[in-house]
């Protein structure tokens, strides 16, 4: 797989996932390392929830926003800045710690600021990873997979690492390492992603994109930008069709992981460590189905890689809790069903990449990105609800029926007959002009 970014024409691709690696190794490590923190001074958990919800809201929320500011601003010097003030923000806290400054309102606050920057600097790395990829002729499905799969494996490894390192060190140790990827990061594309034509992606009226922001005419355009990005959004069925299953089957995988897969364990195998080692595999096999799907991404038909990795990556994980005791089927299907649904990433982002215009994927690509996320919060509360006024298993059940239905949409509706490899002399006309019956 390393030679899919060889050579010099991808040292720009190259460069960009070793800084995604970076930073979503030590963003990980922080998502076990703040809670912590924050438990350990105020041993409240309603506190400990209200730091991760005052990161996580700005940040899904300039997923949605930023996309306009980065189109004009430019790909590259977003994600720079993005990363750098996310650094300040997130070192300030073991700077603010040490000296005993840091209130539960000042954590509050320097988490919300690093989670908008962050959502501002992913949503010019989703624009980064097509641009990059072109420039170096890499296949955007083997990109997309690539840059996913960069995604799960620094998750994968960031919570061991931290656990060692919290236990060895302290959590605000680990929230400076946190800092530190964070300017690493920005460094390695500063220094790495040169000769991409990001900046002249971005729209042709980009003049004045430096003005104050308080300038009428910068709102009026901001708003412009923004509502233009919705539109193209709504007009195109396929990425509509796309948006809209992500969103549902994300929620129900959402209520899965944090309620009905806890409950199952401790109803049916009484272990902890069961639970971990569950989780372990699913990350495991997420990990190799993003590899997977980059390197079979450009070899197949994307309609077929999607449509079957979602059937058979998604509902079977719930029908087989819905009726085993024991730890090893579970295991086995729970592995194999994550391998199909980490393919499915590298279609995806292919078909995104491809159906909107360069100067209008950063505001397109955050929309889509922030409605994938939109049911997370609710996720967990629903499931917790139906489990409460039924029975685990039952609700298990509710929830896999959702998860087929949902994904028998691509067998059924027109739509995704459009996802397919455009041809190499069609391609730059349907880039612009994506069909939308």
């Amino acid at each position: 797989m390393t030679g899919a970014i060889a050579g010099p024409r991808r040292v720009p691709f190259a460069a960009l996932l070793s800084a995604y690696v970076v930073s979503m190794l030590g963003t990980s490590m922080s998502e076990l390392a703040v809670p912590w923190l924050v438990l350990t001074t105020t041993g409240s958990a309603s506190k400990t929830g209200l730091v991760a919800f005052a990161q996580m809201l700005p940040y899904v929320t300039m997923q949605a926003l930023a996309g306009p500011i980065v189109d004009r601003v430019g790909f590259r010097r977003s994600y720079v800045w993005g990363n750098l003030t996310a650094a300040v923000a997130v070192g300030a806290v073991p700077l603010m710690y040490a000296t005993g400054a840091l209130t539960l309102g000042v954590l509050i606050g320097l988490v919300a600021v690093a989670g908008a920057v962050r959502g501002a600097a992913d949503c010019a790395n989703m624009a980064l990873v097509p641009a990059t990829a072109r420039a170096g002729q890499i296949a955007l499905e083997r990109a997309a997979g690539l840059n996913a799969g960069a995604n799960r494996t620094a998750i994968l490894l960031g919570a061991p690492i931290a656990g060692v390192l919290v236990t060895v060190t302290n959590s605000a140790t680990v929230v400076l390492i946190d800092a530190i990827t964070f300017a690493v990061a920005a460094i390695i594309v500063a220094v790495g992603v040169r000769g991409i034509d990001a900046e002249a992606a971005s729209a042709p009226d980009r003049v004045g994109a430096a003005a104050a922001p308080r300038s009428p005419g910068v709102l009026r355009r901001y708003g412009r930008d923004l509502a233009d990005g919705l539109r193209f959004l709504g007009r195109d069925r396929l990425l509509l069709g796309i948006v809209a299953m992500v969103a549902v089957t994300n929620l129900l995988d959402q209520g899965l992981s944090a309620v009905l897969l806890p409950v199952w364990v401790r109803e049916q195998l009484h272990s902890a460590a069961a639970l971990g080692i569950l989780g372990g595999a699913m990350g495991l096999g997420s990990v190799v189905g993003n590899l997977a799907g980059a390197w079979l991404g450009p070899r197949v038909s994307r309609r077929a890689l999607y449509s079957v990795g979602y059937l058979l990556g998604g509902a079977p994980r719930f029908f087989i809790l819905a009726i085993a005791s024991t730890l090893s089927p579970v295991l086995a299907v729970s592995f194999v069903a994550d391998i199909f649904g980490g393919s499915l990433n590298s279609v995806i982002g292919a078909t995104s990449y491809e159906r909107i215009p360069p100067h209008m994927q950063a505001r397109v690509l955050g929309v889509i990105r922030a409605s994938a996320w939109i049911g997370l919060p609710f996720g967990a509360l629903l499931a917790g609800v139906v489990a409460d006024a039924t029975n685990v298993r039952l609700a298990i059940a509710i929830s896999g029926a959702a998860y087929l239905l949902t994904t028998l949409a691509p067998f059924v509706f027109p739509a995704w007959r459009q996802m397919r490899r455009p041809d190499p002399a069609g391609a730059e006309t349907d880039h612009h002009a994506p069909a939308t019956a």
